[in-house]
């Protein structure tokens, strides 16, 4: 078994456009900076996100969008302020998908290279929970 989590690396075309979005949405904080110095493939810059390390490094984007994501979790009390962040950086914001009651919402969005994010307000126990009493108690 694994010890957990240890990074995720997104390769970017823009790092500053990337940092950007990840300092104003998620409240990321950047922890290094390659600059001209490189000890991988190319330049990257390192971020902590709640305890998560997310790398960022220069490449090509992604060439189409996909289902395949990231997701954070946040407060529920967050919500509305996490939407008119991603809303002011212009971020391509999906509409909800239909979900039951009880299992958390969420924002789903694109970043400047087509990787998609998403903000959820619930917990896997939750979902787990809430599913485990089947479509009876859905709204």
């Amino acid at each position: 078994m694994s010890a957990g989590l240890s990074h995720i690396t997104l390769i970017v075309s823009d790092l500053d456009a990337t940092q950007r979005m990840l300092e104003q949405v998620f409240k990321a904080r950047c922890i290094y900076d390659s600059g001209a110095e490189q000890f991988s493939i190319s330049e990257e810059r390192f971020f902590d996100i709640g305890g998560v390390w997310v790398a960022t490094m220069k490449g090509e984007p992604l060439p189409e969008r996909s289902y395949n994501h990231v997701a954070f979790r946040i407060d529920e009390a967050e919500f509305d302020d996490r939407r008119a962040r991603i809303e002011a950086l212009g971020l391509d914001l999906l509409p909800p998908r239909p979900r039951v009651e009880g299992e958390g919402r969420s924002l789903y969005f694109y970043g400047p290279d087509n990787h998609l994010f998403e903000l959820h307000t619930g917990t896997l126990a939750e979902r787990l929970a809430r599913y485990a009493k089947g479509r009876e108690g859905a709204t």
